[in-house]
């Protein structure tokens, strides 16, 4: 049987690049027409066949799809479970809308030497989800390699041309720290490597909005971090180094770090929410690691998933849904680990 023809093998001859490609056979934006229309006439000469024909013909036939998602290990390690999470809700949305879903876990290995995902290499996949941030220069060859419609789950591309589905984790974060200045405190760390991922960084500019509203400025050595920022990981022998001088609260910008930190502080002789308060992000709290309840912004897992598994059938289908950057909000969901801060008098 002849090899297909993908649509990165007609970006290698066109000398464009895949996306550009795309975008020129699903008629969007930001191709001229002369450029489409060279593109529709070398993908016709070629024998391409574009996924939205094998789509029709397989809702005829009454036949799902199998939509494939990779994640990187660094994301869950034993701390990390959130992404387990979160996968864990599009496969019983894939399944509810009759589809399949299949789990990929990428090494460190495979982003350093550039080694494509097995999804993609054995053509078992007819859309990709990639949860989490990946390298850079990986995501970029991802990208150009990639023959199938891909979307990102809690991050977006930083052109903002890529379909993805995030959480309102600026708006978040500028809540969660507002809420603290509620309870009476106005010395506010911030828990989190600020660049290790778009969600942290997004969630470090909440946090900042929140200070300069209250005309606090930021003060460099209460940003903490909660990974090591070499591996990005946060197990592996890392340890939380606080600041000498402590604040009165902390913003964290996950549950996982949020306990990672109540754990520290019981360990150094604090205690949460007596001497510290602290909050977090996700409402997810990993077992085992705090016995107290985490106060945190909760994120809509469910309506994350959902919208992405929505979007991706109709990305694979070639039926309308809504392209760009989705985001979903949250609530604040209020249990034991943050003390009202009587002002001295």
């Amino acid at each position: 049987m002849a090899k297909s023809v993908r649509m990165a093998d007609i970006a290698e001859v066109m000398g464009v690049s895949t996306v550009t490609v795309s975008k020129a056979l699903s008629g969007q934006k930001g191709v001229s027409e002369e450029l489409r229309a060279k593109i529709r006439d070398k993908a016709e000469a070629m024998g391409y066949r574009a996924a939205s024909a094998f789509a029709q013909e397989r809702v005829r036939r009454n036949v799902s799809y199998t939509i494939g998602a990779i994640v990187a290990d660094r994301f869950l390690d034993k701390y990390e479970s959130f992404y387990w999470k979160l996968y864990q809700e599009v496969a019983t949305v894939a399944v509810q809308k009759g589809c399949f879903t299949m789990l990929e876990v990428l090494q460190s290995e495979d982003e350093k030497y550039m080694i494509m995902p097995k999804l993609l290499q054995e053509k078992k996949t007819e859309g990709l989800v990639i949860i989490g941030r990946l390298q850079k220069e990986y995501l970029d060859k991802l990208m150009e390699y990639a023959d199938v419609p891909v979307f990102f789950l809690d991050f977006y591309g930083r052109n903002g041309q890529c379909d993805s589905i995030v959480s309102n984790g600026y708006f978040g974060m500028y809540t969660m720290t507002n809420f603290l200045f509620d309870m009476g405190h106005r010395d506010i760390a911030f828990m989190g490597n600020v660049l290790a991922t778009d969600s942290i960084t997004d969630r470090y500019f909440g946090y900042v909005k929140s200070l300069y509203e209250h005309g606090i400025e930021v003060n460099k050595e209460w940003i903490v971090n909660d990974r090591d920022p070499q591996t990005g990981r946060s197990d592996d022998g890392f340890a939380i180094k606080l600041p000498e001088k402590m604040p009165t609260a902390f913003v964290c910008n996950n549950d996982a770090a949020a306990a990672m930190l109540v754990q520290t502080l019981e360990n150094h002789g604090y205690k949460v929410p007596e001497d510290i308060s602290v909050v977090g992000y996700d409402n997810y709290q990993p077992p085992g690691l705090c016995d107290i309840g985490i106060t945190s912004y909760e994120v809509d897992m469910h309506e994350m998933a959902e919208r992405t598994v929505k979007n991706m059938i109709g990305k694979i289908s070639g039926a309308y849904y809504k392209q760009g950057v989705y985001i979903v909000s949250g609530r604040i969901i209020y249990k034991d680990s943050v003390r009202r801060r009587m002002t001295e008098s």
